[in-house]
């Protein structure tokens, strides 16, 4: 197997930004350059049995982050003794919910535009044999402060490179489980539709504040996606917005997979194609401009959190359970995971050395 250089790391560490499954995520700059990246660390105690899961976030990463203006784009890898660190994209800018509340006003041809540019970034990601299987607003950010900053899909570490011969088989049940789609649950094989339906969910959000299928059980919310139970209601938070937005909505959340539309048949819904912004007219707008969406969305911002926090629990759970038949080892890693995260948390770069450009054993192949 070829070994890759040990050199000293070109990297310092920085303040936490934020943590996920099973990773935590710092700030981190370039020694020699200045520049500074967003830094995923994983400790490699989590990675014992399950390596493909860093090989296929970097594989996934190379080959369609590079130079994309709303996808995140990996710039390097490499690791130490006890950790993998993958360096990305630096978004200042925030999460898309949390930018919206941030706005003074919000309103349906905002949303549409959102949902324009990210569908065209997910059609990009089908095209190139992709399918993310977790979108989600917490995976939307923005690049920058600036008000028409870019807004890029991140957390590729669900993703898949597609082998359309057999990847519909793939049955695993995996993503956020408000934002899944039902053959997920009902583990029929899946694809890229999955991201379609999570883009009708992201879009019912985006103009309501809260999901389709928000029930008071994980349970209840399952049984609902699986059914395609929903409902554009209350009135309230629905009578400002347009028909054909909830058309929209209603084409993404197709049950069936096979008949669900792609992302470029979505691109040609009136909603998003039409050179005519869809909207109510708010009647106390003096030239009879679209409703605020704003102030019904910040009425629904607790229960959102709320939720947030549930979810990412529910995830974590999830994505343990579906690798707990890889090692023997795995149910124990599962009561381990906090302490392995902290461990990673308090490691500063730049150590003595690291090896650079490669992850060995994990990366070593992509790079021949």
């Amino acid at each position: 197997m070829p070994q890759a250089a040990t050199v000293p790391c070109q990297y310092r560490t920085g303040r936490t930004l934020g943590s996920g499954t099973y990773a935590i995520v710092k700030e981190a700059v370039h020694i020699k350059t200045g520049k500074y990246y967003a830094c995923k660390v994983i400790n490699k105690k989590l990675m014992e049995g399950r390596e493909f899961m860093v090989r296929n976030e970097i594989a996934v990463l190379k080959k369609i982050s590079s130079g994309h203006p709303h996808i995140v784009t990996l710039h390097d890898y490499f690791e130490t003794s006890n950790n993998l660190y993958l360096c990305f994209d630096l978004c200042t800018g925030g999460e898309l919910f949390d930018r919206i509340c941030a706005k003074g006003n919000y309103h349906e041809p905002d949303a549409a535009g959102l949902v324009r540019t990210i569908m065209n970034s997910v059609k990009y990601i089908h095209e190139a044999g992709i399918v993310h299987r977790d979108l989600k607003p917490e995976n939307l950010l923005f690049r920058t402060p600036a008000e028409d900053a870019d807004i890029m899909i991140a957390d590729f570490g669900l993703s898949r490179v597609m082998d359309e011969e057999r990847f519909h088989l793939l049955t695993e049940i995996c993503g956020t489980p408000g934002y899944m789609a039902p053959e997920i649950f009902k583990k029929t094989g899946h694809g890229k539709p999955v991201d379609i339906w999570a883009m009708g969910v992201i879009t019912y959000f985006l103009l309501a504040g809260y999901t389709p299928f928000d029930r008071d059980t994980q349970h209840q919310e399952m049984e609902a996606i699986i059914a395609g139970d929903y409902k554009f209601e209350p009135q309230e938070y629905w009578a400002n917005v347009s028909d054909t937005a909830k058309d929209f909505v209603s084409e993404c959340l197709t049950i069936d997979p096979q008949s669900r539309p792609s992302a470029a048949q979505m691109l040609q819904h009136r909603w998003l194609a039409d050179s005519t912004p869809h909207f109510v007219p708010d009647p106390s707008s003096p030239h009879g401009g679209p409703y605020d969406l704003l102030p019904q969305i910040q009425k629904r911002l607790d229960a959102k959190t709320r939720f947030k926090r549930a979810v990412w629990s529910i995830t974590a759970m999830k994505r343990m359970s579906m690798l707990v038949n890889l090692s023997p080892v795995a149910a124990e890693l599962g009561k381990n995971i906090d302490v392995y995260k902290e461990e990673s948390e308090k490691v500063r770069l730049p150590p003595p050395q690291c090896t650079s450009t490669q992850l060995l054993p994990y990366a070593t192949e992509m790079n021949r």
